[in-house]
């Protein structure tokens, strides 16, 4: 009996599940669980079903071409191979193809996306930007040879031939469809700023129109300083550059409708307007003239004396009571004058001398009371009409009346 080491028993098994064309181009239908996206890239994942379970991978090369961000619980069907991963010694699927089970790829991608980005905010009215009144030049972005340029020019031309309308020529599908969008939309607004953007295409499938949908498109019409117009597909077609964009239009005709003005509209809105401005001015020149001829016909402007005679009146009126105020204020400061006059008259020291009284110095101060009086002194009395000096015969204390020893 031959004794084998692991590895020969590992490559063993590995060569025969290699060599059985059934594990090698199979489809399996499970949920996803103990989903993990590597930062290389690769994605690792468990496909199970009620009963088991089985170790899948997805390696960069395929996985960076997935529309839709696996997720835990997400039923799938998985193209791919069943081998050994040596180290382990286990078998695990190398997955190349990943399909939602009961939804299409591109509608879960597109759901996936639509909600990543209303939760950041990017659809939301308070981002949108108005649409210029009379833009002069308009940047349209799609192809060069479709029949969406060809409906814009005819509409465009048709109501405004005055408006320049430039092409930036990409792709509207295909692998470098999205690069390309993103780039005519940079290129507007570093290199070519016009007043408003057309971004579109032609009807289609979901396939079709999915560059319109890819994230870099939307976040580049997000970013833009100029208005968006989204022209994607027919009526019914939705794409998530229409919700991001400043302005949806059902159609590329539309487009061109709502962002061109119609000359001919215009130039009917202009005549109104004059004829408006011209029936309020007469109407304003015939209200200014009844109020005039009103004030022609009145009783000042017919004898304006009588107005002056009045205003003399007045002014005589206003002098006489100015006198009258005058007058009277006069006569109270008077009054009030006299009154603080015959005040001051009885406080004069010089009326108290005239009624009989004098006042006593003692070397020039006066003196106030008995006790600053000594018998010898030399006295100086001031009367009213003069003055004596005297000397001090006796000091009595206590009141003393005229006359008295």
């Amino acid at each position: 009996m031959n004794i084998y080491g692991v590895n020969e028993i590992t490559k063993h098994i590995k060569t025969i599940m290699e060599q059985d064309f059934t594990l090698q181009n199979l489809m399996v239908r499970g949920e996803i669980s103990n989903f993990k996206q590597h930062y290389s890239g690769h994605c690792y994942f468990t496909l199970k079903d009620s009963s088991s379970s089985l170790k899948s991978v997805m390696f960069r090369g395929k996985a960076q071409y997935l529309k839709f961000m696996p997720t835990n619980g997400m039923k799938v069907v998985a193209n791919g191979s069943i081998s050994v991963y040596e180290r382990d010694g286990a078998y695990q699927m190398y997955v190349d193809m990943l399909i939602p089970e009961g939804a299409g790829e591109l509608s879960v991608a597109f759901e996936q996306l639509k909600t990543k980005l209303t939760q950041e905010g990017l659809f939301e009215k308070i981002h949108k930007k108005s649409l210029p009144i009379l833009p002069k030049t308009v940047g349209i972005i799609t192809s060069a040879t479709g029949a969406v340029l060809r409906d814009i020019y005819k509409v465009s031309k048709r109501r405004n031939p005055n408006v320049q309308l430039v092409l930036y020529p990409v792709q509207v599908q295909g692998l470098e469809s999205a690069s390309q969008l993103v780039q005519a939309v940079k290129f507007f607004n570093k290199k070519f700023p016009v007043d408003v953007l057309i971004i579109g295409r032609g009807g289609g499938s979901m396939e079709d129109l999915w560059s319109f949908n890819e994230e870099k498109v939307v976040r580049a019409i997000f970013a833009s300083k100029i208005p968006v117009v989204s022209a994607v597909g027919h009526e019914t077609d939705y794409t998530l550059s229409d919700f991001v964009s400043d302005v949806r239009a059902a159609t590329p005709s539309q487009a061109a409708e709502l962002i061109v003005p119609d000359a001919r509209e215009l130039t009917r809105y202009i005549q109104s307007l004059f004829i408006q401005a011209d029936l309020q001015i007469r109407h304003t020149l015939q209200t200014k003239k009844t109020r005039l001829m009103v004030c022609l016909k009145s009783k000042t402007m017919q004898k304006p004396q009588l107005l002056l005679q009045e205003k003399r009146q007045h002014l005589d009126d206003s002098f006489e009571k100015v006198e009258q105020l005058r007058t009277r204020l006069f006569v109270e400061k008077k009054h009030k004058m006299n009154v603080v006059l015959e005040k001051l008259h009885i406080l004069n020291p010089v009326a108290v001398l005239k009624r009989g009284y004098g006042i006593v110095k003692i070397e020039k101060k006066i003196v106030y009371n008995i006790d600053a009086v000594k018998p010898g002194q030399k006295l100086a009395v001031i009367l009213s009409d003069g003055s004596f000096d005297a000397i001090v015969a006796d000091v009595r204390k206590g009141q003393v009346l005229y006359g008295e020893k």
